[in-house]
């Protein structure tokens, strides 16, 4: 059993403190600023950032555009001789280059961490072999719509950032322009309007007062207008400079094979060594407890009778552990008689009261019925050796095409699903199967664990 409830209960802090950095106080918390985030802002490392990102993006996409542009226009129409194929491969190659500069500066300057995109992977040796990889790969095609499609978008955020910033601080330091130089070309103030006949000026101290105050509006405003500006830039960034949903199912199906595989070989090593330490031992001792009794039974019968009754008791204790092991791998009663019967005969061995209720229609497919028994055989073990509750629940039903199951209890709570923790650990093997693992456990309790596993019947 590894998955723990109770990981912390009784050191420092009293019960649960292990599991909640906040139950120590925050202590590990930085100090919560002052200043509300409107006015933090515009002086803000992030904001600067930002807007650094803004103006680089527009001469990066211009380079960009024109490459891709004039290496795609180029190859379409050599594309009828024998040059149009390398060309057209150069140009995809050189915007996979760019991508890779465009990625990096997303890193540094938007904080967006991403996994880089798939290589290019040539089944064939060669410049034909290359050749082919790079114009068969979707991830290239990508990063020329990406060349293509950003520098509208570029010229617009460049356009609208510098706009609002020079404006916002132009106005909000008129005051300090106006003192130092209260006249200009032969007038006072800023001319606003003028033409033949009239114009108007900010040269008073109510006029100056409200350039100002919109000025600081502006300023104000702007990192957050900025900052709205590169959302598109990072769902850009991330849907086309990305790696495709195939190579992020495919990681994802890879990391769950490998926690499948390490699943059951620590599942194998802990039957070796229930067998060898449990079973196995006490048949050892059984065998040489027969042989001793046979030897006595001519000399001494009485101790020889005293002997086959003590083997007799250790081959039902043997019994018994070759049972629970049997049970551990998986339960008869499962395949027999389904989740209700299985997960009842699990409640009934529970250190406290346990309501059960299966709300299913059908069975779900064999391995994800073993899952669900097996998720809800741990979280009951849980409840029993570290929860301190007096009573629990448990329902299973399913929502369209999810298995739900749900594990409450009213214990002391603190339950942390953490990294280093058994329902980490419990996280794991759900993921490997796309499953879920939410745990709600405040500490004082109560404690609700709940679990989504795909439906396949």
């Amino acid at each position: 059993m590894t998955m723990e409830y109770g990981q912390g209960y009784g050191q420092r802090g009293g019960p649960g403190a292990g599991f909640h950095g906040a139950a120590d106080g925050g202590a590990g918390q930085g100090r919560r600023p002052r200043l509300p985030a409107a006015l933090r802002a515009p002086v803000e490392a992030r904001s600067w950032r930002e807007l650094g990102y803004v103006l680089l993006s527009l001469p990066v996409s211009v380079l960009m555009f024109s490459y891709a542009f004039t290496f795609a226009l180029t190859g379409s129409i050599l594309l009828i001789t024998f040059l149009g194929i390398p060309v057209l491969a150069v140009g995809l190659a050189g915007c996979r280059g760019f991508g890779v500069l465009e990625r990096k500066m997303a890193r540094g300057l938007l904080g967006l961490e991403m996994p880089e995109p798939e290589p290019v992977r040539a089944r064939k040796a060669g410049a034909a072999g290359w050749m082919g990889a790079v114009l068969k790969s979707g991830t290239s095609w990508r990063h020329l719509l990406y060349s293509v499609l950003h520098l509208p978008w570029a010229m617009f955020s460049f356009v609208v950032a510098v706009m609002f910033w020079v404006y916002g601080w132009a106005l909000l330091t008129y005051p300090l322009w106006f003192w130092l130089f209260p006249m200009y070309g032969g007038q006072d103030g800023l001319q606003l309007y003028g033409d033949e006949t009239h114009s108007i000026h900010l040269d008073n101290p109510f006029e100056i007062t409200v350039t100002a105050l919109v000025g600081l509006l502006f300023t104000m405003a702007t990192p957050w207008i900025v900052r709205a500006l590169t959302v598109v830039d990072r769902l850009m960034v991330q849907g086309l400079l990305g790696p495709s949903r195939l190579a992020k199912r495919v990681v994802e199906l890879e990391s769950g094979r490998g926690v499948v595989v390490d699943t059951a070989a620590a599942d194998l090593r802990r039957i070796e060594r229930d067998l060898h330490d449990g079973a196995q031992a006490r048949l050892v001792a059984l065998a040489m407890d027969l042989g001793l009794a046979k030897e006595k039974l001519t000399e001494d019968p009485r101790a020889a009778a005293r002997m086959v009754d003590e083997a007799h008791g250790e081959v039902k204790t043997a019994l018994q552990e070759l049972r629970d092991l049997a049970r551990g791998i998986h339960p008869a009663v499962l395949t027999d008689r389904g989740l209700d019967a299985a997960l009842s005969a699990v409640a009934s061995r529970c250190a406290v009261p346990v309501r059960v209720e299966v709300d299913l229609a059908e069975r779900p497919a064999a391995a994800i019925e073993g899952i669900a028994y097996f998720t809800v055989s741990e979280l009951l073990q849980n409840v029993s050796k570290h929860a301190r509750a007096s009573g629990a629940s448990v329902d299973v039903w399913r929502v369209e095409n999810r298995l739900m199951l749900q594990v409450v209890d009213d214990g002391v709570g603190g339950a942390d699903a953490s990294g280093g923790s058994g329902l980490a650990g419990l996280a794991g093997r759900l993921d490997a199967v796309d499953g879920i693992l939410v745990v709600d456990s405040p500490v004082g309790g109560p404690t609700r664990v709940t679990a989504e596993l795909p439906w396949r019947g």
